[in-house]
C-alpha cells in the first residue's frame, strides 16, 4: 500500500470558507483501499508555503494528489486579482522541491479544462471528473510500474449509488471550518439534467441525477455528529430539489433519525410549495440559496433556465411564508439583456420582499458551455480564445457602466441587496468579526418573533 498526501489548494472565502469535500471523499476512497493518507488544506494552514513543504517532507509520500476547486472567483470586478492558477503552479513547484513523488491533479476546476491546466501547472498526471474510483486505479497502476497516459478518466462510467464515496473528515479541518463558516459540506446526489447556458455541472457530473441512498446520507451526518460534533451542514448538490422529489426522501430520513443538525443548500426556484418547504424545515433546513440567475423572463430565456420569473416569485413567497431565509443569486448583463430588461429586472426583484439578493455583473465564460458558443457567434469572444484567463460575457450593445450604476443605485442603503459582490464580503466580514458563524446573509432577514441569534 502507498503513502498518499492530499492537498487542497482552495483559498476562496467568498461568500464563506468551504470545507474541502472533494479531497475528503478521495481520502476516504484511498483509505478504504488500505492506503495511508494525509490531508492538508492550504487555507486551514494559514496559506503557509513553509507548512506545506514541512508536512510533505515529514510524511514522505509516494504520491501527491492536488485538488483544484476554482480557476478564479467568477466576479467581473475582481476576477483578475483572484485568478488562482498562478498560485497553483507555484504550489506544484513547492511540492516538487519537497518530494520526488508524482503529482496527480484533479478537482472540478481542473476537469473544466484538463489539458490546458495540466500543461500550465506542470503536474505529472490529471484525473478528469469524479475521482474516488479513478484515483485508486491510477495509484495502483503507477505503484505496479505501469505506463499511464497523463490524463485519465474521460471515458470512465459515472458512479452510481453506493459507489459514490463518503468523506473522511479530519478533526483539524473540521475545527477550522467550524470556526470560520460554522459548517461542513455533503452531497446527496451528483449530476444535473438542466442546461443553463453558462454552467459546467452537466459536463462535470453528467446530465442526469445520480442519487445516493437517503440512509447513506444520514449515516454520513450521524458519523459527523458523533465523531466531530458537527451541527451545521451545506448540501453541495447542483440543486437539492430534483423534480422527481427524491430530495423529500432525504428530508424524511433526517426527520426519522432526529439528528441534531441544521442545514442549507442550493435550490432551483421552481415547483416548491409551502408543503415542501414545511417538510424541509422540519428536517432541519434553516436557509435556502436559490439559483435564480436572471431577473426577467427575457434574460431567463437567454440563460436557457426553462423557468419564468413568476415561478421564482411563487417559490420565494412560499419559502418566506414558512419563515425560511432565502437568498437569490442574480446575474445582470447576460444574453438578451438590454437597458429595458435591466429596469424590468430591478422592478421584479422588488417582488421578492425580504429575501436577500446577490447581484453579479457579467458571466464568466467557461469551455464547453453553450454560452461560449454564443459568445463566439456574436463576436464577444474569439473562436480560439484560451479561457484559462477570465473572460466575461456581456450582451452586445449593452452599456455595462450604466447598468452597474443603475443596480448600485437601486441597492444603495438596503442591507438585503448586495452589489457588487465585494460589498457583501465587507458586510459579512463585519458580522464574522463580531463572532457570528454560518451563512451570515440569513441574519439580514427578520421574521416576526424570530428568536435572537446565539453567537458560537
Amino acid at each position: 500500500m502507498s503513502r498518499i498526501f492530499l492537498f487542497s489548494a482552495n483559498v476562496t472565502v467568498d461568500p464563506y470558507p468551504v470545507y474541502p469535500l472533494g479531497m475528503a471523499v478521495i481520502a476516504g476512497a484511498l483509505a478504504g483501499k488500505g492506503h495511508q493518507v494525509r490531508q492538508f488544506d492550504y487555507l486551514a494552514a494559514g496559506r503557509s508555503d513553509a507548512a506545506l513543504q514541512q508536512e510533505i517532507a515529514a510524511f514522505a509520500p509516494d504520491f501527491v494528489c492536488f485538488s483544484l476547486r476554482n480557476i478564479d472567483n467568477v466576479d467581473s470586478f475582481s476576477c483578475e486579482r483572484n485568478w488562482y492558477l498562478a498560485q497553483a503552479r507555484e504550489q506544484v513547484g513547492l511540492i516538487r522541491a519537497a518530494s520526488a513523488a508524482p503529482v496527480i491533479v484533479g478537482g472540478p476546476a481542473f476537469s473544466i479544462m484538463p489539458e490546458a491546466i495540466l500543461a500550465y501547472l506542470g503536474a505529472d498526471y490529471g484525473v478528469v471528473g469524479e475521482g474516488e474510483a479513478k484515483v485508486c486505479e491510477l495509484v495502483a497502476r503507477l505503484a505496479a510500474g505501469e505506463a499511464v497516459a497523463p490524463l485519465v478518466g474521460r471515458e470512465a462510467p459515472l458512479l452510481q449509488g453506493a459507489a459514490m464515496g463518503s468523506p473522511l473528515f479530519v478533526r483539524e479541518l473540521v475545527d477550522f471550518y467550524q470556526g470560520q463558516s460554522g459548517m461542513i459540506n455533503l452531497q446527496t446526489k451528483r449530476g444535473c439534467p438542466f442546461h443553463c447556458s453558462y454552467c459546467t455541472y452537466p459536463a462535470l457530473e453528467g446530465s442526469d441525477f445520480r442519487f445516493r441512498e437517503p440512509g447513506a446520507v444520514a449515516d454520513d451526518l450521524e458519523r459527523a455528529v458523533r465523531d466531530h460534533g458537527i451541527r451545521k451542514v451545506f448540501f453541495t448538490d447542483s440543486i437539492f430539489n430534483d423534480p422527481a422529489g427524491r430530495y423529500l426522501e432525504v428530508a424524511e430520513e433526517l426527520i426519522r433519525r432526529e439528528l441534531p443538525v441544521t442545514w442549507c443548500g442550493f435550490f432551483r426556484p421552481q415547483g416548491l410549495r409551502r408543503a415542501e418547504w414545511g417538510l424541509l424545515k422540519r428536517a432541519g433546513l434553516y436557509a435556502a440559496e436559490l439559483g435564480t440567475d436572471a431577473a426577467s423572463d427575457a434574460t431567463l430565456k437567454g440563460l436557457e433556465k426553462e423557468l419564468s420569473f413568476a415561478e421564482v416569485v411563487a417559490v420565494n413567497d412560499a419559502c418566506l411564508a414558512e419563515e425560511i431565509p432565502c437568498a437569490h443569486f442574480v446575474i445582470f448583463g447576460g444574453p438578451g439583456e438590454t437597458s429595458e430588461t435591466v429596469a424590468e429586472g430591478l422592478a421584479n426583484l422588488e417582488r421578492l420582499g425580504a429575501a436577500v439578493v446577490f447581484a453579479f455583473s457579467g458571466i464568466r465564460i467557461l469551455t464547453g458551455t453553450s454560452l461560449q458558443q454564443r459568445a463566439v457567434a456574436e463576436g464577444v469572444l474569439a473562436a480560439d480564445a484560451e479561457l484559462l484567463r477570465p473572460a466575461f460575457y456581456f450582451a452586445p450593445g449593452l452599456d455595462v457602466a450604466a447598468m452597474n450604476a443603475r443596480i448600485e443605485q437601486a441597492f444603495r442603503g438596503r442591507r438585503g441587496r448586495i452589489f457588487p459582490p465585494s460589498a457583501g464580503q465587507q458586510a459579512l466580514g463585519v458580522m464574522h468579526r463580531f463572532g457570528f458563524r454560518g451563512l451570515l446573509w440569513d441574519q439580514l432577514i427578520s421574521f416576526r418573533e424570530r428568536p435572537a441569534r446565539v453567537k458560537r
